[in-house]
């Protein structure tokens, strides 16, 4: 196996400093650096980009990110465990790794990195798709980020690119879909994870479009969603009575059908729904 930096294997470092995976922060560590390097290659050319990186327990995607030419590499870490083992990374790098030990739900990256500004992260499970949404509904658009490469469970980054239609459609898949250009890049079984997780997982790549795809309101759509597909089995005139008295005359005006269901209706049909309630 050929080696992307004169540091130890990342294997070595999990034993020298006694970092067990804990599930309670929703930790499971890539081991292989070679594939960190390839996850980071997913998210461009690096060279000219500040990079914010969540959750990088003993640093596997930190040293590929700068091994693959990061200019800045900010990393949030919650586990002071894991603080050691980025500090050799830092030396390593000089100047070009920052660390910083919190909750990345309570921390303001913008304070310490500098536009263009990429997001690349093997995000910890349970606060993975908060901080998606929280990526996705700025109060200003376009973010502060060029791109995002995260990696999920596969069921969740099947939600974010799924299609009207499928059963993984959804308000992620809208949210995603509205306001970025989204794929799955990288497939990875359990055994490329210590500890194996029980599911399959998968990287996904989102840009953000410099505006929406289609116009609509955003707390407009956002409801309008949110609603629909809290009871997607339901009619459209009957999941989203609770948005309109009119809500049948509105999904007409939208060129929708008042018995289709959420999942059949696709971004462009939620968009001008939004429009219509919005006028009301």
């Amino acid at each position: 196996m050929t080696t992307i930096d004169p540091l130890p294997p990342l294997r070595d470092v999990i034993e020298r400093h006694e970092l067990s995976a804990r599930k309670s922060l929703g930790q499971n560590f890539l081991l292989d650096l070679n594939l960190t390097a390839k996850i980071a290659r997913q998210a461009g050319d690096l060279s000219q980009c500040d990079v914010l990186e969540i959750g990088p327990g003993p640093g596997g995607l930190t040293r590929g990110l700068l091994s693959e030419g990061a200019r800045k590499v900010l990393a949030i870490e919650k586990d002071a465990r894991c603080l050691p083992a980025l500090d050799e990374i830092a030396q390593a790098y000089p100047n070009r790794l920052h660390v910083i030990e919190g909750d990345a739900l309570g921390i303001d990256p913008l304070a310490h990195l500098t536009p263009p500004i990429r997001v690349a992260s093997n995000l910890p499970y349970n606060v993975g798709t908060e901080l998606l949404i929280r990526w996705l509904t700025p109060k200003q658009w376009p973010p502060y980020w060029q791109s995002l490469t995260l990696m999920f469970q596969r069921e969740v980054a099947q939600r974010i690119v799924a299609e009207p239609g499928s059963k993984a459609y959804g308000r992620l898949a809208l949210l995603a879909q509205w306001r970025c250009d989204a794929r799955i890049v990288i497939n990875l079984p359990p055994e490329a994870f210590s500890p194996p997780p029980k599911v399959s997982s998968a990287v996904v790549h989102l840009t953000a479009l410099s505006e929406p795809r289609f116009p609509a309101d955003f707390k407009t759509l956002e409801r309008l969603v949110a609603t629909a597909f809290n009871q997607r089995r339901k009619m459209l005139r009957s999941s989203l009575k609770s948005v309109s008295p009119d809500i049948e005359d509105h999904l007409r005006a939208a060129g929708l059908k008042s018995t289709e269901r959420a999942e059949q209706i696709p971004l462009e049909g939620f968009c001008a729904l939004a429009r219509e309630v919005a006028k009301s």
